[in-house]
């Protein structure tokens, strides 16, 4: 078993049972990409069991900080179980859900998705893709499925040195598939979509927004960012007289469009524009046109704490825009995914894009990612998803 030791002081995250080992920390030894090595202090003393990484700034994943764990095939499928076991105590008003959550499951650089009969696998460190046998092997065995579909083409095997990959590693089948979400359906496609086909970690927040969209009997929505339309479909469940939905994209406008038409609701309701938010949001202001309800789901604009300055500004921008347009007594939805924008700024940002609009507002409630995304106590990294309900005061 190859060692790799680390700087004085460096030890303090893994005791604090932190499974990250950066690049920084390092004082000698590595081993090959995947490779479990043996992490010690500089004494000597033992650490963790860790996947190496020669190529990423995140040098070493913990697999177990316990010295007497075998890391084999055997622990792998007992993460794995642990991770699904603990999902039969959440509360998921759904057929499709989260599996495997990474790091808060145990098992680094992996995540998987459910959608009803196929499983949806990203293999994103060193270490889940030395494994990826062994683990799919694990996921349809504790699953009883049959259908594993890789959709490891995301951007973080680039800074792992890993090469994007997708397609069918177990079985065959047609990736468009159509999901069950608390009173209505979605469908998706595993092979093209965004993440694994879908955005499950929105499942909680789209079912309060179709509750507001009842209670509050909302006639006028606007869903930026919508993608494939969930907050749109949510929106039409609850009541909403009318939905426009914006989003750069053209076949995931067509998707929400589908989507719309495969829960039965009239299309007459509905106005699906393949746009830029941000000139869109301008447009409507120009045009004096308003919502009485707004959901901002942007995509990812700051991937790390170094990209949180000008992306911050990226969200105060589409905020402030948002507030403007937005009637007195309306409701806002606005989210953030970045990993590199806490809560508390995220709160700062919301807070300085109303004062630019000259707008104040209730906060409802702050929402985060369904409970099958879970954040850990030992890995707040977890909380990647964050989001405001915020109500325009009158």
């Amino acid at each position: 078993m190859k060692v790799i030791r680390i700087k004085e002081g460096k030890e303090r995250s893994l005791l604090r049972r932190h499974p990250w080992l950066f690049e920084s920390a390092l004082a000698k030894g590595g081993g090959d990409a995947g490779e479990t090595v043996r992490v010690e202090s500089v004494q000597g003393e033992f650490l963790a069991w860790a996947a190496f990484s020669p190529s990423s700034k995140i040098r070493a994943r913990v697999w177990s900080f316990d010295e007497k764990q075998r890391i084999d095939a055997a622990f792998l499928a007992s993460r794995v179980a642990a991770a699904i076991r603990a999902r039969t105590r959440f509360d998921i008003r759904s057929d499709g859900l989260r599996l495997i959550h990474g790091e808060a499951d145990g098992l680094p650089g992996l995540i998987v998705d459910r959608y009803g009969d196929t499983l949806v696998a990203q293999f994103l460190s060193a270490g889940t893709e030395r494994w990826k046998e062994a683990l799919a092997d694990a996921l349809l065995a504790e699953t009883g499925l049959g259908r594993l579909y890789e959709r490891s083409d995301a951007s973080a095997r680039g800074l792992e040195g890993l090469p994007e990959l997708s397609g069918w590693l177990r079985g065959e089948g047609p990736t468009g598939l159509v999901l069950r979400e608390h009173d209505w359906c979605l469908g998706l496609d595993i092979a093209q979509g965004h993440k694994t086909g879908f955005y499950l970690d929105q499942r909680d927040s789209r079912k309060r927004f179709a509750d507001y969209a009842a209670r509050l009997k909302f006639q006028r929505v606007l869903n930026c960012y919508c993608y494939t339309g969930g907050f749109s479909v949510a929106a039409l469940a609850g009541g909403a007289a009318h939905v426009t939905s914006i989003d750069s994209s053209g076949p995931a406008i067509e998707q929400a469009r589908a989507n719309v038409a495969l829960n039965g609701f009239d299309l007459a309701r509905t106005e699906f524009l393949d746009a830029d938010v941000n000139a869109s949001l301008r447009r409507f202001a120009q045009e004096g046109r308003s919502f009485d309800a707004i959901v901002l789901d942007p995509p990812k604009f700051a991937p790390t704490v170094a990209h949180a300055e000008r992306a911050a500004r990226a969200y105060k921008d589409i905020n402030r825009l948002a507030l403007k347009i937005l009637e007195p007594g309306g409701v806002l939805f606005t989210y953030s995914c970045s990993g590199g924008i806490s809560a508390d700024l995220f709160h700062k940002i919301v807070a300085s894009a109303g004062t630019d609009a000259g707008v104040d507002g209730y906060i409802h409630e702050r929402m985060g990612g369904a409970p099958d995304h879970p954040m850990t106590i030992n890995f707040p990294e977890g909380e990647y998803l964050k989001g405001l309900v915020v109500m325009r005061k009158a």
